[in-house]
C-alpha cells in the first residue's frame, strides 16, 4: 500500500513538473539554433574591453538592419517578418529608426504623431522579443544636425522609453543618428546630458553616441571620449563613397580598444544611389568580423533606392522569395550566410 502510495505522489509530481516546463515554454523566446547571439541565450548585453559582449563577458556580434523610417514602415512591424528574417536570413538585431525632424515625413520633434511613433516603438520591441531578436532604437537626428536642437524632447523620450523597456535584455539605445555641422564637444555635452537619463532608469543599458561627420569623426572621439560604462560609439560608411582610408582608421581605433558599432552602412553611395560598391562592401565586413564590430544595413525597404533591400515593386510584409529582393538584398542575405555564428 506504502508503495503504491509513493508511486502515485511521484506521478503526480512528474505530471506537475512536465506542465510547468510546458508553460514556460510557451512563454520563452524561441531559440532558432542558428549560433547568433540571441537574448534568449546571450541576456543584456554589455560592453567590455572594448567589445559588446554578452551576460558572461563573451564577445558578440549583432548583424541585423535598419527600417527606412518607421512612419514609412509600419508595413514591416509584423511578426511574421521578423521571425522570418531571423530563422531564415541569421538576422539577429532590428533597427527603428524614428526622424526627428521632418524628412520627406513629419518628425517627431517636428510635428509628428509623438504617441503614434512610440506605439510603433513598442510594436517592433514586442516583435524583435517574440522572434528572439536584438532591437535599436534610433535617435535618427540627420537634417536638425546638432543633437543639442531638440535636448529637451530627446531627455523625455529616453526617459519614457527607459522606463518602459528596461527589463527587455533586447533593447538597446542609440542617442543621436548622424551629426552633422557641430564638433564632438557639442555632442559630447549632449551624450552627457542624455545617458544619465537612461541610466536613472536603464542601468545597465548599452548606449551607441553618434559623432560629428554623420558619425564618421572617431578620431575626435577617441581623443576624449566619454567617462560612461556600456557605451560604444556610432561608425557609418557606405562602400561606395567610404573606402579604404576609413577603413584604415577603423582598424587603427578598434584595435586601441575604442568601442564601436556601425549602426549604419551600405552597399551604395552615401546618398543611397548607384553606384553599388560590393567589393568594398566585402572588404568592409571582413573588417569588421575580424574586429567584432557588429553591424546594421540601411534598409529594409522596398523605397526605389539601391541601398534599399527590396525591388520598389514589392508590396508584401513578410513571405519574401529571392525574386524580391534586389542586388542589395541578395548581397545581405550571402554576407549573412557566409559569417555565421557569434
Amino acid at each position: 500500500m506504502k508503495k503504491s502510495i509513493l508511486f502515485l505522489l511521484a506521478a503526480l509530481l512528474l505530471v506537475s513538473a512536465l506542465s510547468a516546463c510546458s508553460q514556460v515554454s510557451a512563454h520563452a523566446a524561441p531559440d532558432s539554433g542558428d549560433g547568433r547571439a540571441r537574448p534568449s541565450v546571450c541576456g543584456q548585453l554589455q560592453v567590455k574591453d572594448g567589445k559588446l559582449c554578452d551576460a558572461q563577458g563573451e564577445s558578440v556580434m549583432l548583424r541585423g538592419v535598419s527600417l527606412n523610417g518607421l512612419v514609412t514602415s509600419e508595413k514591416y512591424l509584423d511578426p511574421a517578418l521578423f521571425r522570418e528574417l531571423a530563422e531564415e536570413q541569421g538576422v539577429n538585431l532590428m533597427r527603428l529608426a524614428m526622424y526627428t525632424y521632418g524628412v520627406g515625413v513629419v518628425g517627431y520633434c517636428t510635428g509628428g504623431d509623438q504617441e503614434r511613433h512610440k506605439a510603433d516603438i513598442a510594436l517592433g520591441v514586442e516583435c524583435a522579443r517574440e522572434a528572439d531578436m536584438y532591437v535599436l532604437i534610433d535617435w535618427h537626428i540627420l537634417s536638425d544636425g546638432d543633437p543639442n536642437s531638440y535636448l529637451e524632447e530627446a531627455r523625455a523620450f529616453f526617459s519614457e522609453m527607459a522606463e518602459r523597456f528596461r527589463d527587455e535584455d533586447c533593447v538597446l539605445y542609440e542617442i543621436c543618428n548622424e551629426p552633422n555641422g557641430v564638433d564632438w564637444p557639442a555632442v559630447k555635452r549632449y551624450a552627457e546630458a542624455i545617458i544619465p537619463v537612461i541610466r536613472e532608469k536603464d542601468p545597465d543599458a548599452v548606449i551607441i553616441v553618434g559623432n560629428p561627420d554623420w558619425s564618421k569623426d572617431l578620431e575626435s572621439v577617441a581623443a576624449d571620449p566619454l567617462d560612461f560604462d556600456n557605451i560604444l560609439y556610432t561608425l557609418h560608411f557606405y562602400a561606395a563613397s567610404h573606402g579604404e582610408e576609413y577603413r584604415a582608421m577603423t582598424e587603427k581605433l578598434s584595435q586601441k580598444g575604442l568601442p564601436i558599432f556601425v549602426t549604419e552602412c551600405g552597399v551604395t553611395a552615401s546618398n543611397g544611389g548607384f553606384p553599388r560598391d560590393l567589393e568594398s562592401a566585402d572588404e568592409w565586413i571582413a573588417l569588421l568580423e575580424r574586429e567584432k564590430i557588429s553591424w546594421c544595413l540601411w534598409s529594409f525597404s522596398a523605397a526605389p533606392e539601391p541601398c534599399s533591400v527590396l525591388r520598389s515593386s514589392v508590396l508584401k510584409h513578410s513571405g519574401f522569395t529571392e525574386e524580391d529582393f534586389n542586388d542589395t538584398g541578395r548581397w545581405l542575405w550571402d554576407t549573412l550566410a557566409k559569417y555565421p555564428g557569434r
